[in-house]
């Protein structure tokens, strides 16, 4: 069942936004080659307790860390590790989730270590495309095959890949909630969009094959050729006045 927000949860779906992504910046900002997946985690999980707010991942279906930290095959839900240390030139994509007063925050953005090549920032760039495009088409009277349609067609013109087992989502007093927002789709088909809906917009998008793997820790999520993977997430807000991206506090 999809739920319309009101006013009131309005209040609290954007601070919680708000501070799902600062942290998500203050993970930017932390790093640099040396840095391991564990470091931004403790940076992610300080920055949300900090705001008064509790880290939405954290325990979440059993998952031991505040923050998703996946570099360059993983596509998403990377455990955070000691050993895994950044080096220059990779792609690490970040994901955050704050709960405030019962409601949720969630967003995603992919960062280069150092010095990346042309060809990962294009990657990155494309990804950050396929959002905005998709976020474009969050309206009333929209559905949500429009939002998915706009995401894989911009990507698959770039030659790239679009992941399919994972997709986007609602989101509100529960982090997951109806209903599912693909990144691939139909104009004119699946769920009708309406004023009060919260849903999370996020493409995940292979430099190669669309296919994935998960791995044996029952968590990370791995492009099947190995190759890159970019993702982008925010959490948008339908009103009558068109999308608003909650999660949105800068690049």
């Amino acid at each position: 069942m999809v739920i319309l927000k009101t006013p009131e949860q309005m209040i609290y779906l954007r601070r919680a936004g708000e501070i799902t992504g600062g942290a998500l910046l203050a993970a930017r900002d932390a790093i640099r080659p040396g840095v391991t997946t564990a470091e931004l985690d403790r940076v992610v999980r300080a920055y949300i307790e900090r705001h008064n707010a509790t880290p939405s991942f954290l325990g979440y279906g059993g998952f031991p860390g505040s923050a998703c930290i996946s570099v360059n095959e993983q596509v998403i839900h990377g455990i955070p590790s000691p050993l895994t240390v950044l080096r220059e030139g990779d792609l690490v994509k970040v994901d955050v989730g704050a709960c405030y007063h019962g409601f949720h925050g969630d967003s995603a953005r992919t960062f280069g270590v150092g010095r990346i090549t042309p060809e990962a920032q294009r990657l990155i760039d494309v990804t950050r495309e396929c959002f905005y495009l998709g976020a474009a088409e969050a309206k009333a009277g929209n559905r949500v095959g429009d939002i998915g349609h706009a995401v894989q067609t911009h990507a698959e013109a770039a030659g790239y890949g679009v992941v399919r087992p994972y997709v986007g989502h609602g989101v509100g007093a529960h982090l997951h909630e109806e209903p599912d927002v693909p990144n691939y789709g139909t104009p004119g088909h699946g769920c009708r969009l309406y004023a009060g809906m919260v849903i999370a917009i996020e493409p995940m998008i292979n430099r190669g094959t669309k296919d994935v793997v998960n791995l044996q820790d029952g968590w990370t999520v791995v492009t099947a050729d190995g190759d890159l993977s970019a993702h982008y997430e925010h959490t948008v807000a339908i009103t009558s006045d068109g999308p608003v991206l909650l999660t949105d506090v800068g690049e």
